[in-house]
């Protein structure tokens, strides 16, 4: 299955997630898709797998639409430059405008980027909406991106 059985719903429902995000942080396309139901009709194991590629050409359709940018002072625009893969990189193709483009409107943001082009899902990422939000609006809570601490108090004793 290649697009979603309503892509216009879909489109919808994931530039609603994408409009939470906050000044400064990212999330990821896979993210996004587990807070989405599946669809009616489509299984779920079939809609796990191809879901984060949906979010994927959800964000295209928005950047390809003029969503992207205001048209005018006040008008909301989708911030698709705070989607972003699971591995903290930017998916567009390398050295493209629109890679570009992402990353300045993420650097200006004050994200920042380390020497592999990754970004630190601990000090950027977001753990999605609150709860009230999410029940609202018929949403599961997201995984997080961040890497929890070490534990300081292992519960079983290192010989080493």
């Amino acid at each position: 299955m290649q697009m979603p059985p309503d892509k216009e719903t879909y489109d919808q429902t994931v530039w609603l997630i994408v409009w939470q995000i906050p000044y400064g942080h990212v999330f990821t396309y896979g993210q996004i898709a587990a807070m989405i139901p599946a669809p009616e009709g489509v299984e779920l194991p079939s809609y796990e797998r191809i879901a984060p590629r949906w979010v994927g050409y959800a964000m295209n359709r928005a950047m390809s639409s003029g969503l992207n940018v205001p048209q005018k002072p006040g008008d909301p625009h989708i911030p698709w430059q705070r989607v972003i893969n699971s591995r903290g990189g930017i998916s567009l193709a390398e050295g493209s405008y629109p890679a570009t483009q992402q990353r300045v409107l993420l650097e200006g943001e004050g994200v920042s980027f380390n020497a592999q082009n990754l970004v630190d899902f601990n000090q950027y990422g977001w753990d999605g909406p609150d709860d009230d939000w999410l029940t609202e609006h018929g949403f599961f809570k997201p995984h997080s991106m961040k890497k929890q601490p070490p534990d300081d108090h292992p519960s079983q004793l290192s010989l080493f």
